[in-house]
């Protein structure tokens, strides 16, 4: 176990009926609030005007801010940082899954930045300070509700890459499963594969004596294989939406991961592929995940085995690690294929023609990876592999 320091500042309000806590929440930072949000469907839903509500009774200032993308673009970020500064915002209030609180996220650190927001992205400044965030989750998924990451895409240079800061951390995030239920299934699906794979990356890590952060994650995974079926089956179960909510945050708000560094080289491997092809991001791990996997099995047969074993049940009498590992990998790609996740990269009708480019994007800060290394070429095959 490496050393580390473990903080997290974002006040966690989960559970149903908890919206109610927004009005008293919102009030503390201020008037003026900038309300961010997706495509429409929080208006479907009815919870928009359940958000609006609330925000009168804090007697709120609103300015609104429709329509951010599933892959959060860098031209939207601009938008958000005009709005703030035009009306002196004192609160973000994001409402949606991920990528709006993506978004939001990169709104808050650039609109108290005199330059682009898009210098963070690319390592060349770092935020010193942020408008205080606070966010309405109605995704399962990325984690982002309660911790510092964020991931936007440059419509420009069609790159897609991640970022964070401890300035980015949301202030309060409300969860009520209630809110997921009009998730539609695919998206349900994308956003079981996202969980686990947070779960995988941390797993796969390269630090001694984890063996409770180990069993952490291993949990988490079986409660999902074990969840998931019956929650595409079943949108509107609230317990089926509430575990698949908790274990959303817990595998990506640190807690997991005390004292471990996980790879994180799958994400990076997808991000330049939804760059180029604005996939689902959860679409694309699903395919890349598995393979990632077994072009890296003879790193550390052991690893692979332990997942195995302990998490799909494999039987490793009279088998090498190897064979134990590859059937593990092999469940992994069962299982998710089994609640209606793709499996190659055709299903997007992508081909090889942007490999080449694909791998530039994904090396743009060099190789990459914590379990192992990759280098150019690792990338490239594991893109053919996927095809």
């Amino acid at each position: 176990m490496r050393p580390f320091v473990f903080h997290n500042p974002t006040q966690l309000i989960f559970g149903k009926g908890k919206l109610s806590a927004l009005s008293s929440e919102v009030a503390k930072y201020g008037q003026n609030v900038l309300l961010v949000y997706g495509g429409g469907s929080i208006k479907r839903s009815g919870l928009y005007d359940q958000v609006i509500a609330l925000l009168q009774e804090a007697n709120a200032v609103v300015t609104e801010l429709s329509g951010v993308e599933p892959n959060p673009r860098l031209s939207t970020v601009h938008k958000g940082v005009e709005l703030c500064r035009k009306h002196n915002i004192d609160l973000i209030l994001a409402v949606g899954g991920g990528s709006v609180l993506d978004c939001s996220k990169a709104i808050a650190v650039g609109a108290k930045y005199d330059g682009d927001m898009w210098d963070f992205v690319e390592r060349k400044a770092a935020p010193q300070g942020a408008l205080p965030l606070g966010t309405v989750l109605t995704m399962a998924a990325t984690g982002s509700e309660m911790n510092g990451g964020s991931v936007i895409t440059n419509e420009t240079t069609q790159e897609k890459m991640g970022w964070g800061s401890p300035h980015a951390y949301p202030a309060f995030s409300i969860l009520d499963p209630v809110h997921t239920f009009s998730l539609p299934r695919d998206q349900t699906v994308y956003g079981v594969v996202d969980i686990m794979s947070h779960v995988l990356e941390h797993y796969f890590h390269q630090d001694t004596n984890t063996p409770v952060q180990d069993g952490f994650c291993e949990t988490i995974l079986r409660t999902m294989i074990e969840t998931a079926p019956k929650l595409v089956e079943d949108l509107e179960n609230y317990e089926l939406r509430e575990t698949t909510m908790y274990c959303g945050t817990m595998a990506l708000n640190g807690m997991i991961n005390m004292g471990m560094a996980g790879d994180w080289a799958t994400h990076n491997i997808e991000h330049a592929v939804s760059a180029v092809y604005d996939i689902p991001h959860g679409g694309g791990l699903a395919i890349l995940f598995p393979n990632w996997m077994k072009y890296n099995l003879s790193a550390d047969p052991q690893r692979f085995k332990s997942l195995a074993v302990n998490v799909f049940g494999v039987d490793p009498t009279g088998k090498t690690d190897e064979e134990i590992g590859l059937e593990g990998i092999e469940a992994l790609r069962s299982f998710w294929t089994s609640i209606g996740a793709p499996s190659t990269l055709g299903a997007y009708n992508i081909d090889d023609r942007e490999i080449e480019a694909m791998a530039d994007k994904a090396m743009r800060f060099g190789p990459f990876g914590n379990f192992r290394k990759l280098q150019r070429e690792d990338v490239v095959e594991i893109y053919k592999m996927s095809l």
